[in-house]
């Protein structure tokens, strides 16, 4: 039977205080950034993967329109906004030449 004055009544909580740092520092280590503390880093801007950077514009609305003037040509692009005011739109290194022409042409370009 447990006496009051026994260290039954310590190693309990001191046990279950015990499991909860280290199930959070196995949590934080699993689960974690990389063990800086800092937030994921972007790609560099320059990194466009398979895609060539025919235009760079600083309205959305005008990247949006060059798209759609591509989509027109037949030519796939997808537009990407890196920062605010800034708004790159990208093809197929194929079809690069050919959207190059047409932006620019095209008047907000």
């Amino acid at each position: 039977m447990l006496q009051p004055g026994s260290l039954s009544y310590i190693a309990g909580p001191v046990v279950a205080v015990a499991v909860m740092v280290l199930l959070t520092l196995f949590m934080r280590w699993a689960f974690g950034t990389g063990g800086t503390g800092r937030a994921h880093r972007r790609p560099a801007p320059s990194d466009d993967g398979l895609l060539t950077r025919v235009a760079t514009l600083s309205r959305r609305e005008s990247a949006l329109a060059l798209r759609a003037v591509l989509s027109d040509a037949g030519i796939r692009s997808t537009v990407r906004f890196p920062a605010a005011h800034r708004a790159d739109v990208l093809v197929f290194p194929e079809d690069a030449a050919r959207a190059r022409e047409l932006a620019a042409s095209f008047p907000a370009a």
